[in-house]
């Protein structure tokens, strides 16, 4: 498929998810700091167990800066225990509180107020972050227009092929940032699509939440919709182990043999 061709196939997925699903509220999240624990603690586990772990640091009043800055390595370790590999975790979550003291004096304004792809050439620079994880900070934390690629997005690109589930992260970032670009530009023309027009699931949606309610620009919106639809339709019908394809909103989409 032509890269024009791709672009408009993609565009056609976000229709036809978001018509089918309408919003997600995707990163559940009451404070900026909370999302990017959630980034951490997200790599190479389930939702559910990286809300356990979340739900431990609220209820010690850990959910911020300064917690997770004074709070010991072991008690942290402890806490975040449902979400796996918490002892690198723990570390790495020490490593971002030390990065964000010395750069920007703890302080997420000054944080996210800095350029987008010098901050992501800072946030890649620090230990135990990848493109994925600092991608989901700079949007979901920073609102900075940048596309989250996960291993859902690789497994649709391929099975629709589109691109090989082994392409390079940049390639299929920068895929879907071009394809969803003129999406963002008529949004800011004309009111958001229509209500969902089918009930039952609704992909991957949270109830709304202080974050997910922000306010940001139709470019970062798109990108954060069409992350969170791709994600309902990984964890609901495109698994990696018996995929439903018949009852996918994109089983018209898929490639004829």
């Amino acid at each position: 498929m032509s890269d024009s061709g791709s672009q408009e196939e993609l565009r056609r997925y976000y229709e036809r998810l978001y018509r089918s699903w309408g919003p997600q509220h995707w990163w559940p999240a009451e404070t900026r700091f909370e999302v990017v624990l959630g980034a951490y603690l997200t790599q190479n586990t389930t939702w559910t167990n990286v809300e356990r772990a979340l739900a431990n640091l609220r209820t010690a009043q850990l959910l911020t800066v300064e917690g997770i800055r004074e709070v010991r390595l072991t008690t942290l370790q402890r806490l975040i225990r449902s979400s796996g590999y918490f002892r690198q975790k723990a570390k790495r979550l020490k490593t971002f509180v030390a990065f964000l003291d010395k750069e920007c004096e703890g302080s997420l304004d000054k944080l996210f107020a800095r350029p987008t792809e010098k901050l992501r050439e800072e946030l890649l620079s620090l230990h135990g972050v990848g493109p994925e994880t600092a991608d989901s900070i700079l949007l979901y934390a920073g609102n900075h227009p940048v596309f989250v690629v996960d291993a859902y997005t690789r497994r649709i690109l391929d099975r629709h092929e589109i691109l090989p589930e082994n392409s390079d992260y940049e390639e299929i970032r920068e895929l879907f940032q071009r394809s969803l670009a003129p999406v963002a530009e008529g949004l800011e023309r004309q009111p958001a699509l229509a209500e969902p027009l089918e009930s039952g699931i609704r992909g991957a949606a949270h109830l709304p939440s202080a974050m997910s309610m922000a306010h940001r620009t139709a470019l970062v919106q798109v990108y954060n919709e069409m992350h969170g639809l791709i994600v309902g339709v990984g964890k609901n019908y495109c698994r990696k182990m018996k995929p439903a394809c018949e009852s996918c909103p994109l089983q018209s989409f898929l490639p004829h043999e």
